[in-house]
């Protein structure tokens, strides 16, 4: 069984997620062009590598940011949101 780690409540199985997409810096929407924002809806690096994900638990309402492996599909490292965004945010 897949685990991945809640910083609130360890380690728990995977169907308790819901996968929120990557995480990312959003431009702002009144500052940037149409071409900035079609880049940022449409332009995603699907390759397989390292990518820091958003996911949400269930049970315990609390997103999180994970580092994942897409290549092998394994988790790496989880984090609350308020400790990714210290490290800098998105784009860390």
């Amino acid at each position: 069984m897949k685990l991945i780690d809640c910083p609130l409540i360890g380690p728990r199985p995977v169907a308790e997620f819901v996968y929120g997409g990557a995480w990312r810096s959003m431009p702002d929407p009144e500052a940037c062009n149409d071409r900035a924002w079609a880049h940022y809806v449409f332009h995603r690096d699907g390759g397989p590598g390292i990518k820091r994900e958003l996911w949400y638990h269930s049970p315990s309402g609390t997103w999180l940011v994970a580092e994942r492996d897409t290549l092998c599909d394994r988790f790496l490292h989880t984090m609350s949101l308020a400790e990714a965004m210290a490290q800098g945010g998105a784009d860390a």
